[in-house]
């Protein structure tokens, strides 16, 4: 399993986003790289990759508040 973690440098600015979408369903199958989160920071969207192939487990929800650094999600390996 692999975490889907906030880079520390994904962003200037705030700390803190908003989880706006998840891409993909939990449980849906994903490939590295493919955009599987949105969140928005300011004014800015962020968009997130997977980092590895597999099972997408959300680990937070759509408008939820989010940190640089957070865990928001896995992948299980295939």
């Amino acid at each position: 399993m692999t975490d889907i973690r906030i880079a520390d440098d994904q962003w200037d600015g705030d700390n803190e986003g908003n989880l706006l979408t998840w891409i993909y369903d939990d449980g849906a199958e994903v490939s590295a790289g493919d955009i599987v989160v949105e969140i928005m920071v300011e004014k800015l969207q962020v968009e997130i990759e997977a980092p590895v192939s597999g099972t997408l487990r959300h680990a937070r929800a759509e408008g939820d508040l989010v940190n640089r650094g957070d865990v928001i999600g896995k992948v299980d390996l295939a």
